[in-house]
């Protein structure tokens, strides 16, 4: 993966230490091996002294903590994920339309604290179909939605079912945006499921 690699060049490029914000990627075997080879991770940039090495996760980062960085004069990795740098472009491309923008995601991933952020004009964030119904947006005005890259495809699409019911005037990258490897741990998971169910039926028939 990109974000990883970044790291382990960073390691082998600097004498110094190498700060990493956040967690690289939701992986523990993986953050735990790049701890091993000198990695230190910290959850705030205030972390990190002043001229070191400073990596930002795959997850991306608000655009005060990118200021804050070029102003203690931190060397800066960027390990943002391309698909992240996507959702931001295109939420800030939907404000510059006029649009009102809704982030779908969960309050407090890193992800969505980058996102939300990156976008200049206020985003509303919902979590669940219910919070789509409390939405303070009339019905008629032009919205737009963008999401967290790495959600369930299937709650995603429920959300954007209700946004749709909702809103008369909406565009948005429906569930092209869920990460690649999200969709495909998705998916093994629901085969594992799926074999599990079918030797439990062949056990029964036996």
């Amino acid at each position: 993966m990109r974000a990883i690699e970044i790291v382990e060049r960073a390691l082998q490029k600097y004498e110094q230490p190498v700060y990493v914000r956040h967690e690289i990627v939701h992986n523990k075997h993986v953050v735990d091996g790049l701890k091993a080879k000198g990695a230190r991770f910290v959850e705030e940039l205030s972390e990190v002294p002043d001229n070191s090495v400073a990596i930002f996760s795959a997850h991306g980062v608000p655009k005060k903590v990118e200021e804050e960085a070029a102003a203690r004069e931190l060397i800066v990795h960027n390990a943002t994920c391309p698909l992240v740098t996507k959702v931001h472009n295109q939420g800030k491309r939907y404000v510059m339309q006029g649009r009102s923008v809704i982030l779908i995601g969960h309050a407090g991933h890193p992800e969505v604290e980058g996102t939300l952020g990156q976008i200049s004009a206020p985003v509303a964030l919902v979590q669940t179909e219910a919070d789509v119904e409390n939405l303070d947006i009339p019905t008629d005005s032009p919205v737009a939605y963008v999401t967290q890259t790495t959600l369930s495809v299937d709650d995603t699409k429920g959300i954007i079912g209700a946004l749709h019911r909702r809103f008369s005037d909406l565009v948005g990258p429906d569930t092209r945006d869920i990460c690649y490897a999200t969709q495909n741990r998705q998916t093994a998971v629901r085969e594992t499921m799926r074999e599990s169910r079918c030797r439990s039926r062949h056990r029964r028939q036996e």
